[in-house]
């Protein structure tokens, strides 16, 4: 296996980083189902003390991409392409209907934050403490759309889709930025025109290219 090793430079968000790096190598498959991350030695592998290795283990447990077991410590329990098929299938069925029971409710505050988020994404560059910031904001872009959905079961379940990868499949896929951008530009504008039909066609869409491209990173050995 490769060098892995963070840089002094490297080291200003070393959680973050941390889980990043892992949570990559797990999508990638350089890890088999049940084989054990050893603190110690994936701490010296990326020139890290083993706090922010703990700590990206904890999320990536959140996440479902390892367990942590008594006395075994973390294992990899990692998710293959086709959980991400279907979960991002069902995000794109569900989050569609979703935002289109929404839009009647989506007044001009809510456009109004719609825009500041999508102005600050924009000013975003690709790297990684900026990608950092693109997750949060992406996560709320997409909350403030669908939230005043009236359909409560429709949120239970869209809610336990975004738990895991998916809030953090930018930091994966830093290089199809420019594509999230023009996505959500359309979104915007869909909402202002109340164009329901072509919101939840561009909402399908950005949710099914993200899973496209997902499945083709994991798929690069």
């Amino acid at each position: 296996m490769e060098n892995f090793k963070l840089t002094e430079q490297d080291r200003a968000t070393l959680q973050y980083k941390v889980t990043n790096k892992l949570r990559e190598l797990i999508l990638k498959g350089e890890f088999r189902m049940g084989e054990r991350l050893m603190q110690e030695e994936w701490a010296q592998k990326l020139g890290v003390s083993r706090m922010p290795l703990r700590e990206a283990l904890r999320q990536l447990e959140v996440e479902g991409l390892v367990k942590i077991e008594p006395r075994r410590g973390a294992v990899v329990t990692p998710i293959s392409t086709e959980d991400i098929e279907e979960i991002y299938q069902l995000r794109a069925l569900l989050e569609g209907q979703a935002v289109v029971k929404s839009l009647p409710y989506l007044g001009d505050e809510e456009i109004r934050e719609l825009e500041n988020l999508y102005n600050a994404m924009i000013k975003l560059k690709a790297d990684e403490n900026d990608v950092e910031v693109f997750m949060k904001l992406n996560a709320e872009f997409h909350r403030i759309l669908r939230e005043s959905c009236p359909w409560r079961r429709i949120q239970g379940f869209i809610e336990t889709l975004w738990k895991g990868i998916p809030p953090y499949t930018p930091s994966l896929l830093s290089n199809h930025l420019a594509d999230s951008h023009e996505e959500h530009r359309l979104m915007l504008e869909y909402v202002k025109q109340k164009d329901e039909v072509r919101l939840r066609r561009i909402t399908e869409k950005h949710i099914l290219r993200t899973k496209e491209n997902l499945v083709e990173m994991m798929n690069k050995k």
